[in-house]
């Protein structure tokens, strides 16, 4: 067999296998994060009993809903119910594989690039699979056949349809500037150039704030508003089911952590580095620049968490108001302005 397809194998396996165990890491620890910073902003102590500083709470929490009873209600569609946490997790797994987290690596006198598929329609593959988030919380709604969850379902399958517009059109902008659709491009653009979020400060605010929608947190979180509708669409979930609903929530925030880092913070730049840096740099330099995007992503990270304690839920009617009166008019004024800017 060809050694360099061999090679190309393996080199995706491992790309895969660290990505994904980085995510869900991320996904299992973020929980504590949330507590620790909220504990913080409301002046309390947070999770500090198991382990140092609660740092083993994350792995008491994950036992503890792996062996609690997986209670299945016997008034639901047991096929969609089944399927639905598996659709809130895969899309997000599957974005992963087109953002590149890092400068080329040099193995085996082979260079290695670090993103599981350089696509040259890299943001279409994005949008295409976060559209199918929606499918695992509407089908969860409609599965369990019962009034909150569907109504949590129907408002999530709304809120998605809406802002994902809005998230679409906050990034004409960059590639109209790139002149291509290939996120590696992107990057490589903003480390010889400048960082998007200078370039282009209205995309940067619509994308933000689409993706809040997107990923269903707060101040945007009606498909599961605990005060109307006790958890909305995972109402009649337990156990490992109810585990991945929050598994896909954490996966899906750390895919749009990593887009608006790859999109507008320069993936993996430092200011004052050039690529010829990280190159100089080798193996190195790639490991900096890997670090350098976990950072970045993790500031977003934090940044979620920070408005979720800070602003209030929304109510329906602003939600759609802001959504298609705001963001939608704002989308298109900044590719109309981006067009300007750009003429020959």
């Amino acid at each position: 067999m060809n050694t360099d397809l061999i090679f190309g194998i393996v080199a995706n396996l491992a790309k895969i296998i660290i990505l994904t165990h980085t995510v869900l890491i991320l996904a299992m620890y973020m929980p504590w994060v949330e507590r620790k910073v909220s504990a913080w902003i409301q002046d309390r102590v947070g999770p500090n009993r198991v382990g140092y500083a609660g740092l083993l709470q994350p792995i008491a929490d994950t036992f503890k809903f792996i062996f609690k009873e997986d209670v299945v209600p016997g008034h639901v569609d047991k096929v969609l119910y089944v399927l639905s946490p598996c659709l809130a997790v895969i899309p997000s797994l599957f974005i992963l594989a087109v953002i590149p987290f890092g400068p080329s690596v040099e193995v085996m006198g082979r260079t290695v690039d670090l993103v599981i598929a350089d696509l040259g329609v890299g943001i279409l593959f994005v949008f295409a699979f976060s559209s199918l988030a929606v499918y695992g919380i509407t089908f969860a709604g409609w599965a369990s056949n019962s009034k909150y969850p569907l109504l949590g379902g129907v408002r999530s399958s709304a809120q998605m349809i809406s802002y994902e517009i809005c998230l679409g059109l906050s990034v004409v902008g960059i590639f109209m500037g790139a002149e291509s659709l290939r996120l590696l491009d992107v990057v490589n653009q903003q480390i010889d150039g400048t960082w998007n979020i200078f370039t282009q400060p209205i995309g940067f605010l619509v994308f933000v704030i689409a993706a809040f929608a997107e990923t269903n947190r707060l101040p945007f979180d009606l498909p599961e508003a605990e005060t109307e509708l006790v958890a909305g669409y995972h109402t009649e979930y337990s156990s490992i089911k109810f585990t991945m609903f929050f598994a896909g929530e954490y996966a899906a925030m750390f895919v749009f952590a990593a887009l608006v880092t790859v999109l507008f913070l320069g993936g993996w730049d430092l200011p004052f580095m050039d690529s010829g840096t990280f190159a100089a740099m080798g193996n190195w330099g790639a490991l900096l620049g890997f670090g350098v995007f976990l950072f970045k992503s993790f500031l977003f990270l934090l940044f979620y968490v920070w408005v979720r304690f800070t602003l209030p839920r929304f109510r329906f009617d602003q939600l759609m108001h802001l959504g298609w009166k705001v963001l939608l008019p704002l989308g298109l004024a900044n590719i109309l302005i981006t067009g300007l800017f750009n003429l020959p």
